[in-house]
């Protein structure tokens, strides 16, 4: 598939391992602080939350609001784009629940 595909260039900002978690952790929670996302997608370091973050920033999947508290609050939400890419997900999620136990044999 050539790299001006669309499918293809989408692979490349959500297809690593956990921009589908955050997306979908996102997508369940609403508006999440730092660390309960990181406590959602289990398994995630905080340099790749943070590095999945930003790359979900830089796309307008994901937004950031920063509030001047002691100590700084940082929350995260879907855009109205990144919400979309979840309804378009939806399907795969499902799927994926239907199949669990297959996908642990696996």
């Amino acid at each position: 598939m050539r790299a001006q595909c669309p499918t293809h260039r989408l692979m490349g900002v959500i297809g690593d391992r956990w921009s589908v978690l955050v997306l979908i952790a996102l997508h369940d929670g609403g508006e999440t602080r730092t660390a309960d996302l990181r406590r959602a997608v289990e398994g995630v370091s905080q340099k790749m939350l943070t590095q999945t973050l930003r790359r979900l920033q830089d796309h307008d999947l994901v937004s950031r609001a920063v509030e001047a508290t002691v100590p700084v609050s940082v929350s995260y939400t879907l855009t109205d784009r990144g919400r979309g890419l979840c309804a378009a997900l939806a399907p795969l999620r499902a799927w994926a629940e239907t199949h669990v136990d297959d996908l642990r044999r696996d």
